[in-house]
């Protein structure tokens, strides 16, 4: 009890402080996650509102090309119109207005405009086709007119009939983006990501030029933006196999998502400097006094082995491994009080080596252990239930101990015993398959509550059996009749049921 208790109260404190250093570890997370969402929503506010101050210029121009007269006026003032309330600022690329031919027409920043074809581009194809496309966003590209990589935001211009006009261009610059998240700092491994919503990665940071333009739909990452407007998940990246803890939302009613992922091995870092100190503190005074306790207790454990092998090796066979007489009697008990429980047959046989003497005599006593060996192996062969037992009882006599097992089904193990042992053969000193022969005695009771010695009685039945099987010419199994407890009293009657 005191070991016990002494090897217990170390492990109380090892559990406070554990809960101690969960309860940090939470902390941990939640400021992480916390941290995460701020950055979310100052950056999704942020771009939500250059886009939509984008997008009102697109409509303006498209709203103003549809006024009258305005192709017929001259360039620079059909410039003035179609541009009038166009939004400027550091990052924004080119805005175009491009015919249904893909010509330019007007050019925000170009008096003429700028020359260029752009019926080829994947917005002109898409508003082209689609008549009921609002604003779109498209892949990154390379603007033709600077060289540098910009994002596209399109508009169609639908002539007075419905049909195809041409479409308003204007596009970001992905250094706005670069800009915009260079200011963060998320840790060696931390990223931002900004995603259309078919798995086009737009911009990353830190930045990798091979990283734009990639598409990861298929990665399960995405899949788990695509879940939910909004949230947040523990995943490993397909790019570089670092988990993170991904924070996500859609911006707007755009078809752009964008993350903050944190190094999960990061977010964790301070906290895990702390629990090594104090857990190692800890560890040490803890394992010192299991130690001692131990130390202490190891002589008894000793003992307890000791013991235990002394009660194993006194319930078996030296000779032949079996169960021994003491095991049979511990057994027996058992399995009567479970019979009695159950009102279920409990069966027994009781095997003798038939001339066991003449092997003694004639081959020597170390031949005779070789003929029980034998036995105890067919023996055992012969059942296969695990709570059938198998013990050696004294000398040459053994047992077969088989509960909830009537006489039908004891006969059958009691003729495979025989088929078994009618194989056994000693090759050393010439005694071949058949030589050897066992008779067999069999009872069979249903336990009940009037004799508590009844397990006594079932023995003597099978061995009165046993004797009748000898003196009937051996080599065979008998059965004693016995219809319960209540015949115990009674002299069994004898039935040869079979012989091998």
């Amino acid at each position: 009890m005191w070991i016990a208790l002494s090897v217990v109260a170390p492990f109380g404190m090892l559990a406070v402080s554990g809960f101690m250093l969960f309860d940090l570890r939470q902390d941990a997370w939640e400021r992480a996650e916390q941290t995460s969402k701020n950055l979310l929503q100052v950056l999704e506010r942020d771009i939500a509102r250059n886009v939509e101050m984008y997008d009102l210029s697109l409509q303006s121009a498209v709203e103003n090309s549809r006024a009258p007269g305005v192709a017929e006026v001259d360039a620079k003032l059909r410039q003035l119109i179609l541009f009038d309330r166009a939004a400027t600022a550091r990052d924004m690329g080119v805005m175009l207005v491009i015919d249904e031919r893909g010509d330019i027409v007007a050019d925000l920043d170009a008096m003429p405009p700028r020359g260029g074809n752009y019926a080829d581009r994947e917005y002109f194809q898409v508003h082209k086709s689609r008549a009921g496309l609002s604003l779109y966003v498209g892949r990154p590209i390379v603007s033709r007119l600077t060289g540098e990589r910009m994002l596209p935001f399109s508009r169609r211009i639908s002539k007075s009939d419905g049909t195809f006009g041409g479409v308003v261009l204007g596009s970001v610059k992905l250094s706005y983006f670069t800009n915009l998240f260079r200011q963060l700092d998320l840790g060696r491994d931390g990223a931002i990501n900004l995603y259309l919503d078919d798995g086009t990665r737009l911009m990353r940071h830190p930045f990798n030029e091979a990283d734009i333009g990639v598409n990861i739909a298929v990665s399960p990452t995405f899949r788990g933006f695509l879940r939910e407007h909004s949230g947040s998940f523990i995943q490993t990246s397909v790019r570089d196999g670092v988990e993170r803890h991904y924070t996500f939302t859609r911006i707007g009613s755009l078809p752009l998502i964008l993350n903050v992922a944190l190094a999960t091995n990061e977010i964790e870092a301070e906290w895990r400097a702390k629990a090594i100190v104090i857990g190692s503190m800890v560890l040490v005074l803890c394992g010192l006094t299991v130690v001692l306790s131990l130390l202490f207790g190891r002589e008894l454990r000793r003992r307890e082995a000791m013991e235990a092998e002394l009660e194993r090796l006194s319930q078996t066979d030296a000779l032949t491994g079996l169960p021994n007489r003491r095991a049979f009697d511990t057994a027996g008990s058992r399995a009567w009080e479970q019979g009695r429980r159950d009102y279920a047959p409990l069966s027994l046989l009781i095997i003798d080596a038939d001339h066991f003497k003449r092997f003694n005599d004639r081959y020597g006593h170390q031949v005779g252990d070789e003929v029980l060996k034998g036995l105890a192996r067919c023996l055992s062969a012969s059942v296969h239930r695990p709570n059938d037992l198998v013990c050696r009882v004294g000398g040459e006599e053994f047992a077969i101990l088989m509960p909830d097992t009537d006489q039908a089904g004891a006969l059958r193990i009691a003729e495979k015993a025989h088929a078994e042992i009618a194989t056994l053969s000693i090759g050393s000193t010439g005694i071949g398959a058949g030589a050897i022969t066992v008779s067999i005695g069999l009872a069979v009771v249903i336990p009940s509550e009037a004799d508590s010695t009844s397990m006594m009685a079932l023995y003597r039945f099978a061995d009165a059996a046993l004797y009748e099987a000898k003196t009937g010419g051996r080599n065979q199994t008998r059965c004693a009749r016995s219809q319960g407890i209540a015949a115990v009293s009674q002299k069994p009657q004898l039935l040869i049921v079979g012989s091998a």
